[in-house]
């Protein structure tokens, strides 16, 4: 199908006759600016008539929009139009709204006359934050039976949004369904008597899914991310409607970014937590300078879990919680004291991440395996989970408390965590102990496993400390067996040490930005515990 064909579809008269011919258009009162850049690259691909979502494609002339559901996240990227920002950050307004008004009246002809899979009502949220917020690239036509066509579908959706949100699933989805229907009430002509009950909405909704200090429930890290755009868009629509947000608003958006912060390496990209991977740090740059909010990283965070060190440079993220509940993240992660370490922009210990929110090739036996214990950078006893994977790929029983002590002096940072994950099956308390030299030069730890409850080891259980390192990392055994050097293309090299165990160099992967396996390597610390418990100690110290 070519370009004139999907300039056609758009026009007024095919429009008309499913919405009517002498109604008034609305208007839009404020337009909201997005101050997020989008992906060039993406942009660059809807030009050529390609449809591009992590490693999936489509040809735009192609596309039925009449057969796309709702199941896959590259049909809901579709429905969802973020995509407009990526086609702002290629393509000039004339340029970009010629191909942006094809596209919104092919769906407006397949969507908008019926209520289907597209009006889900966080589908219909983020529609309304990027319509509105792109409503150049979408409402410059001439055509006047189209921008009647959009804006009042728009204001239907608004409406069904508002309705519905309280349906969705909560937490990221139920925020952006109320997110949508209250930046309809601040832009849409007339929406400002709904206003208080949107802000009463989305405020519930924020409560239901967001700890006190600023994370989300389903302690991800990309949707974390998410929640930050969500939010900064929503801000963006305040501003253009010269209305103050509330205070309560303000104060969890900037508690999120907080939250964000808080699980960021040195390299501006994320940990590699519940299943995500680092993403793009460009993206992530753009995000926090694009979303309007400034805050410190998150150090001590109870509710959303994640314990942040750093010192000159040198930055450790833990996982301080349980893996989160299975109705805020259906695939969380067996992660519980695991660690992420980075000197400057270099990256050194990491966990094997995960696919992340955007379609990638991994098969599901590799993505059951990186939400495993031993895809992490912790203690794994036995080959086994520290919270059960059950075949049906949700959480079943393990950590349910984590206990954190913390504190900080002239010379370090110390962290103290233990888990009950292993008390069921093997009457041991896993206990890490973490100490960060404030010249950031020395990480000292020790993993312990203390006795506790009825259950006892027979006579002894197999344990590996491992500690997965960063594609590019190499590790080179000591003559002693006991420790390794470790040599990066972005760091002085570092020392390995431990004690109390036998010390091994092995293979491992990580997913890297895009959801794509590179080969890496892991140190891995083995030996064996008996029912009293035991040690393992060890050291990672910069060579300069």
């Amino acid at each position: 199908m070519s370009a004139d064909r999907l300039r056609h579809l758009a026009k007024g008269s095919l429009l008309s006759r499913l919405f009517g011919q002498g109604r008034q258009p609305l208007r839009l009162v404020a337009v909201p600016r997005d101050h997020v850049l989008g992906d060039r690259a993406r942009g660059d691909a809807l030009l050529a008539g390609r449809f591009r979502w992590g490693n999936e494609e489509r040809n735009l002339p192609e596309i039925d929009f009449g057969d796309i559901g709702a199941a896959t996240e590259l049909d809901r990227a579709i429905h969802g139009f973020s995509w407009l920002r990526d086609l702002a950050a290629s393509a000039s307004r004339e340029k970009g709204a010629r191909l942006a008004e094809a596209i919104a009246g092919r769906w407006l002809i397949a969507h908008g006359s019926r209520v289907d899979e597209a009006w889900a009502p966080e589908l219909w949220g983020e529609r309304i934050l990027f319509w509105t917020a792109y409503a150049p690239y979408i409402l410059s036509s001439r055509d006047s039976g189209y921008r009647s066509a959009l804006l009042n579908t728009l204001a239907r959706g608004a409406r069904h949004a508002e309705a519905q949100a309280d349906r969705a699933s909560p937490g990221l989805a139920r925020i952006t369904a109320w997110s949508g229907a209250l930046v309809a009430a601040l832009t849409l002509q007339g929406g400002l008597s709904r206003l208080s009950r949107c802000e009463s909405g989305l405020m519930r909704a924020l409560a239901s899914a967001q700890f006190e200090d600023g994370g989300l429930m389903s302690r991800s890290p990309s949707e974390q991310m998410l929640l930050v755009d969500r939010l900064g868009l929503v801000r963006a629509a305040y501003f253009a409607a010269k209305q103050p947000p509330p205070e309560a608003l303000e104060n969890s958006a900037a508690a999120a970014l907080a939250a964000l912060h808080g699980v960021t390496m040195g390299d501006g990209a994320l940990s590699s937590w519940q299943g995500g991977n680092p993403g793009d740090p460009g993206r992530m740059a753009t995000l926090v300078e694009g979303c309007g909010l400034r805050a410190r990283p998150l150090r001590h965070a109870r509710g959303w879990g994640y314990q942040r060190l750093s010192a000159l440079g040198t930055i450790i993220v833990v996982d301080a919680a349980p893996p989160p509940a299975a109705r805020m993240a259906s695939h969380g992660c067996a992660s519980t004291l695991a660690l992420e370490m980075s000197d400057g922009a270099q990256r050194l210990v990491i966990n094997c991440g995960g696919p992340g929110p955007v379609p990638t090739s991994l098969p599901d036996e590799l993505v059951l395996a990186l939400r495993t214990t031993a895809a992490h950078s912790t203690l794994v006893l036995d080959d086994t989970n520290s919270t059960a994977i059950q075949p049906d790929g949700s959480l079943g029983k393990g950590v349910s408390d984590v206990t954190i002590d913390r504190n900080e002096d002239n010379d370090c940072s110390r962290l103290e965590a233990s888990h009950d994950g292993y008390v069921r099956g093997f009457g041991l308390i896993h206990q890490r102990r973490l100490s960060l030299g404030n010249d950031g030069k020395e990480v000292r730890g020790e993993d312990r496993l203390i006795a506790r409850g009825r259950r006892r080891i027979r006579e002894a259980a197999p344990y590996a400390v491992r500690f997965h390192l960063a594609p590019g990392v190499e590790a080179t055994l000591t003559a002693d067996g006991m420790g390794a050097i470790l040599r990066s293309p972005g760091a002085p090299p570092w020392n390995f040490r431990c004690r109390g165990a036998m010390l091994l160099v092995e293979e491992s992967l990580a997913i890297d930005g895009r959801g794509v396996p590179v080969g890496s390597l892991q140190l891995v610390v083995v030996g064996e515990v008996s029912a009293i418990g035991g040690e393992i100690a060890w050291q990672f110290r910069r060579s300069s």
